[in-house]
């Protein structure tokens, strides 16, 4: 890449006339609105935040949310939209400013990144979102926690339950000494539909290898005949079991895709079909655990009686208390069909027997905590064990984070392989509740007291980051329960609800600030009941909790496009009624269908907002599952930046409308290009449309800019190759 600091000197433009402080109102236009915003330059900064979000931002992510969007992003957007046209972003961005008294909203807050930029730039931000898991992880990451009770409360809670849940956790080594057990090794069977004989879900024997196999090849084989843990070469495909003497090839299991061999007949069958036939979701056989040795190293073994017994004991253990667990159905959705499927009809059957006595254990104890804000605390804490212990849980290996935890793909996807880790932990564990309490909370509460941002640098010849602190506020906040309470003058305040309807008062807010979900996408809610059961479990049923689900008849999230446009227009329409008249509305946005575009424009039309700026910037998390798997990955989301329509109509103009979005898209795509960036022709894409809406929304009025829209196809998809390709870009650049 570039040496982004040649990008920085390119942007060091004139500052207004203001010190380092307190930051003055003004009326015109915005930086955010600027051509020449520095999106190449905060992309950068965004893309080292992306690699370790949980690191960077952690305040962000002590509890699962689903696409979170990059704190540098947002801190770079509030700061624009809140500074006048000329500023320089990034010498603001690394300066102590404070927006003092700006009130900044976002309707659709999800994980709480644009509430907690915004205070941590001295701004006031009111944050709402319709989910109530969202709701309730934003209120626990920017509520004040004296860590010194925090801690305090980790250590009763230690004391009291730890070793009981260990004990479940623990082995006999052949010479007679205890060990824990970091983690156990389970496989889905199905009896087979021709004989009845039980098959493994293996698609290759090999079950644990290294993250970076070439340059560390030992890995682990189950033996297909007796079970023996057998070490062979990452791509072996001959091996000769330790045990038994029998050869058999690593790679290969008796699944394949989407169908499954019996060994014992040899008849081929499908096993999605074969699951669903049955009546209850899969068994599951338990082959291998990784044992941690007193001296700290680390051991593979297969699983002994006395492990088995010990899993009875937990399943007898369990069948003797009183309401340990919820008993909630799945609904059915796009996103809980796939586990419906399987037959996995209520949540608690998506954890076996062990881990819902361990977690039974944990959640009682939770219960107890006096004080109700560390209650809620540490039942976010447990939301975050959950993700990481239970039966879609899959290890990732040695060398890295062991255990994948069951929303790597955003779906809920059965596992055929499942990994059962140690839920308390040990200091060798991943995704422990110990361990987490470390990663998570303890980080996110260091984080509250010192924030710090991102800063590009040179070094050895080499672009690498620091650290800067001393720019923000510290975070932790007594939080306003409604629009009254925030009058009085409290810095946040977050509700649960319709965005469509809110208690705010007409003009009031300064800049709306935000992240739409997609229409066609993860559905969040179907997701976020996995934790609800459980927060209901532990907190009780009431306030934003009175309900099973977390779905809502007023999502916006909608499968169909009709619906998505009318609900986001409502609440755009809202957003219109509580901004003041020299505010903006600015929010990210991807999409690689028409729909996804025209509905957003269709809804900014309703809501009577025209679009004044449109920026590429730095998307998702780099490592996001989805992203590797896609063909063409989008990197990018587009900050739309708006403005109300105070005029009944708008000016229809009848110009060259190609001629002005094609050079404008280009210079953008040259801009990411020459600062280093490679883009997919998914990236090319929304830059063009975000050009395309932009000159729609400001030169027609709604029937002639959606019949524009519609005629496009042909000039959209030959401006995109001409884009795409080195060669033709370079003609239009010239």
């Amino acid at each position: 890449m570039k040496n982004n600091l040649q990008v920085q000197e390119f942007f060091d433009l004139p500052l207004p006339d203001f010190d380092e402080g307190e930051l003055p109102f003004f009326s015109g236009y915005c930086a955010l609105e600027d051509d020449n915003f520095p999106f190449e330059y905060i992309s950068d900064i965004a893309e080292i935040e992306s690699w370790r979000k949980e690191l960077n931002r952690p305040l962000y992510h002590i509890h699962k949310w689903w696409a979170q969007r990059l704190g540098t992003v947002f801190r770079a957007i509030c700061l624009a939209a809140l500074t006048p046209s000329g500023s320089d972003i990034i010498k603001l961005f690394y300066r102590s400013v404070r927006l003092k008294d700006a009130v900044i909203f976002d309707p659709f807050m999800g994980s709480g990144t644009t509430v907690g930029e915004a205070v941590k730039l001295g701004a006031r931000a009111i944050g709402r979102d319709i989910n109530q898991v969202a709701h309730f992880l934003v209120r626990n990451a920017l509520a004040f926690h004296d860590r010194e009770n925090v801690m305090a409360t980790f250590r009763d809670i230690q004391c009291d339950v730890a070793e009981q849940i260990k004990d479940y956790y623990r082995t006999t080594l052949p010479d007679g000494t205890s060990a824990d057990v970091l983690y156990y090794f389970w496989v889905k069977i199905v009896d087979c539909p021709e004989c009845g004989h039980e098959v493994d879900l293996f698609s290759s024997r090999i079950f644990a290898k290294h993250a970076y196999p070439k340059r560390y090849p030992d890995s682990r084989a189950v033996c297909p005949d007796c079970g023996e843990i057998n070490l062979v070469r990452y791509d072996a495909k001959e091996a000769t079991c330790t045990g038994c003497s029998q050869e058999f090839n690593p790679q290969t299991g008796p699944a394949n895709g989407q169908k499954a061999t019996c060994p014992s007949c040899s008849y081929t069958f499908p096993i999605a079909k074969t699951i669903r036939q049955g009546n209850s979701a899969p068994n599951h056989r338990l082959y291998a655990k990784l044992v941690l040795l007193p001296n700290g190293t680390k051991q593979y073994a297969r699983i002994s009686r006395e492990d088995l017994e010990l899993f009875s004991q937990a399943s007898k253990a369990l069948s003797e208390r009183i309401d340990p667990y919820p008993v909630v159905a799945i609904d059915p959705g796009y996103n809980t069909n796939q586990a419906l499927g399987y037959n996995y009809r209520y949540w608690h059957e998506m954890f076996n027997e062990r881990q819902l006595l361990c977690l039974s254990i944990l959640a009682e104890r939770i219960r107890r905590v006096p004080e109700p804000v560390l209650r809620e605390l540490f039942t976010c804490l447990f939301s975050g064990a959950l993700e990481f212990n239970n039966l879609f849980a899959s290890y990732k290996g040695e060398g890295t984070g062991a255990v994948r935890h069951m929303f790597a793909h955003h779906i809920l996807k059965p596992e055929r392989v499942p990994l059962e880790a140690n839920l308390w932990g040990t200091p060798k564990s991943s995704g422990s509740f110990m361990t987490m309490f470390d990663g998570r909370i303890r980080r996110a509460l260091e984080y509250a007291d010192d924030p710090f941002e991102l800063r590009l640098i040179s070094r050895n010849g080499k672009v690498v980051s620091e650290k800067v602190y001393g720019l923000s506020e510290k975070i932790g906040f007594d939080i306003a329960c409604d629009v009254d309470d925030f009058e009085t003058g409290k810095r946040v305040y977050l509700s649960c609800g319709d965005s469509s309807q809110t208690d705010l008062k007409d003009k009031s807010v300064d800049s709306i600030i935000t992240d739409p979900p997609f229409f066609d996408n993860v559905h969040y809610s179907q997701l976020a009941d996995f934790f609800h059961v459980w927060q209901r479990h532990i907190l009780g049923e009431n306030d934003h909790r009175k309900a099973h689900t977390t779905r809502s008849e007023f999502e916006v999230q909608n499968a169909e496009e009709a619906a998505f446009t009318e609900r986001l227009g409502a609440v755009w329409a809202e957003a219109y009624r509580v901004l003041k008249d020299d505010g903006v509305l600015a929010f990210t946005y991807h999409h690689s269908r028409p729909e996804g575009w025209r509905s957003v424009l269709q809804a900014l039309f309703h809501a009577r907002f025209y679009i004044t700026a449109v920026h590429p910037i730095k998307s998702e998390m780099s490592v996001a599952m989805p992203k590797h798997q896609a063909k063409e990955p989008i990197d990018l989301d587009i900050i739309i930046v708006c403005r109300k329509c105070i005029q009944p109509e708008q000016h229809r103009w009848d110009g060259d409308l190609w001629g002005i979005v094609t050079p404008k898209a280009a210079d953008q795509v040259r801009r990411l290009r020459e600062s280093g960036r490679r883009l997919s022709r998914n990236d090319v894409r929304i830059i063009v449309m975000a050009q395309l809406l932009r000159q729609l929304s400001i030169s027609h009025d709604e029937e002639v800019a959606m019949t524009l829209l519609e005629g496009s196809a042909p000039d959209i998809e030959a401006t995109i190759a001409a884009l795409h390709c080195e060669k033709t870009r370079k003609l239009i650049e010239e």
